[in-house]
């Protein structure tokens, strides 16, 4: 529950669950004989609360149907379950009320926030811009210039002088600038910032952490709870207001400065919040919003992504060596031996792309995405779902399913991608990471140009020395526990510098020895479940 919670909300908060419960499974039982493929009780999920995660992956993984259902809940990775609510009988299973309250102060009603008339309005208002070459371009000139400008300094200092660095908190505000580029062309730096220079970005950075460990709070609390908290002004709740108004005030004041500006300059700016305005789009809270969402959906999972891509590379030099290979020859063959990749180099690694999928499949930034049954449905298995319950579906489940993957589904196999060295993509309702059906992540395509560029400037001149053994960790989406802390070494034309510096190891050490293999378990503190895609 949370440190600050006493003895007495704790207790209101079982005793008004199992009345609930008991009132509505008599209620249930009257209405239908019909048996879900796999029952949890309402005190197995007590029992379970603290390691959420792994054990819903364990019991959708022995269930016949890979569905289970809970007091008001559906957990499935049944693909075609996944198919028929993402895409099918996508209507009746929106956002839902109760997570748009939960998110109602950080998000607004912005395209994560919003389901309806709304939610088609953002995405007709988004979905021009992100098909556009226009902006993928952006994105390439903007994650290239924050790698060789910040990033790769960095790293060459750390080579240098033997000083160790969690590459997670590095990616993590590398992340940050380029998608704030992208959205409002404002150049937060706060990958190398400096405190005095860099006040308000500070100041809006420290307010978004408080405002989303209130949030995440929300998650694992029943609404009377926080919405009673959120009356009174106290725990938490006082800490998201007093926070949210410094959220609100860098948004806004980028979008003042930016309405000000004239049409020519907004058009020869092309970041995301310029074509919006450009394009009619003038209400300031819908602006406000669209800044929000774009940088809440892009910042946490993609360095979360990469964080895991630069471990499993880094404890498999087999892997490592291919992707080099594969850079070289691409370098090679458009001539092009020490300058930016350019869009069509990158397309044309294949081999990266399968080994970014393949990361994506075993650790999917957010393992646990949550919907709401607007009216009483039956999924394709034969699981009921009624009116107003929660539907989750575990995208973690999914990439150790036999039936999707094989029986070396819990191996890390990029090759499983490539069909003569070519990539082949997944039906997405067997590969849900980005979502599906009308909801697919609009920004799917731009998150692997950032990733590519990512990976293969930093590969090309460094490796690393991490963990082999590591700890998973989920709270809002699924990370490293206690970050990747790694030594630096330099490449020299593909080989190794000599001043290999010594390994320092900040992780748990819980995962099987073997490398090769992913035999996960995980400790939950907390059963927060969100959805980031559009």
């Amino acid at each position: 529950m949370g440190d600050e919670f006493s003895l007495l909300p704790a207790l209101l908060f079982i005793t008004f669950f199992f009345f609930y419960y008991y009132i509505q499974r008599c209620s249930c039982e009257k209405k239908s004989s019909r048996k879900p493929p796999t029952k949890i009780s309402f005190f197995e999920m007590v029992k379970n609360k603290k390691r959420i995660l792994e054990w819903t992956t364990e019991l959708v993984l022995a269930s016949p149907t890979n569905t289970i259902t809970m007091p008001y809940t559906v957990i499935t990775s049944n693909p075609k379950n996944i198919e028929h609510i993402l895409m099918t009988n996508f209507h009746n299973y929106p956002k839902g009320d109760d997570f748009t309250a939960i998110f109602s102060e950080l998000l607004g009603h912005g395209i994560i926030n919003s389901d309806g008339d709304r939610w088609k309005l953002h995405r007709k208002a988004a979905g021009h811009e992100f098909n556009s070459k226009n902006l993928r371009t952006i994105i390439l000139d903007k994650a290239h210039n924050e790698v060789a400008d910040r990033l790769v300094p960095l790293l060459s200092k750390a080579a240098a002088t033997g000083a160790s660095l969690d590459l997670h908190d590095l990616l993590d505000r590398l992340a940050f600038d380029v998608i704030f580029q992208i959205v409002s062309e404002v150049d937060p730096a706060w990958l190398g910032y400096d405190k005095e220079e860099n006040v308000d970005v500070v100041r809006f950075i420290h307010a978004y952490e408080v405002v989303m460990g209130a949030v995440n709070r929300r998650f694992n609390q029943p609404c009377f709870l926080w919405k009673l908290q959120r009356l009174l002004g106290i725990g938490s709740e006082r800490r998201l207001k007093e926070e949210i108004g410094d959220v609100h005030e860098f948004a806004m004041k980028i979008v003042k400065q930016r309405k000000g500006r004239k049409p020519e300059e907004l058009r020869s700016s092309g970041d995301f919040l310029s074509r919006c305005v450009l394009h009619g789009n003038s209400l300031d809270e819908f602006l406000r919003d669209i800044i929000i969402n774009f940088v809440f959906a892009g910042w946490e999972t993609t360095p979360t992504a990469m964080t895991w891509f630069f471990w499993l590379v880094s404890t498999r030099p087999e892997v490592e060596e291919w992707i080099l290979d594969e850079i070289d020859s691409v370098r090679e063959r458009h001539e092009n031996p020490d300058g930016k990749l350019t869009l069509d180099e990158l397309r044309e690694m294949d081999y990266l792309h399968a080994v970014l999928s393949e990361t994506l499949r075993l650790y999917p930034p957010v393992p646990l995405c949550l919907r709401r049954c607007a009216e009483d449905d039956m999924l394709p298995d034969g699981t009921l779902v009624k009116k107003g319950w929660r539907v989750i579906y575990n995208s973690y489940a999914m990439g150790m399913m036999e039936s999707i993957w094989g029986e070396d589904c819990k191996e890390f196999k990029p090759e499983r991608w490539l069909e003569n060295g070519v990539f082949q993509p997944k039906s997405p309702y067997q590969f849900p990471v980005f979502n599906a059906g009308p909801r697919t992540c609009l920004g799917k395509e731009t998150a692997y140009i950032q990733m590519k560029v990512f990976a293969a400037n930093v590969i090309e001149k460094f490796s690393f020395d991490v963990a082999v053994k590591t700890e998973i960790e989920f709270v809002t989406t699924l990370n490293l526990k206690g970050g990747l802390l790694a030594s630096v070494r330099r490449r020299s034309k593909g080989k190794e510098a000599s001043d290999c510096l010594l390994v320092e190891v900040r992780s748990s050490l819980i995962m099987h020895s073997h490398p090769s293999k992913v035999d996960l378990q995980c400790r939950v503190p907390t059963a927060g479940i969100r959805a980031p895609c559009s």
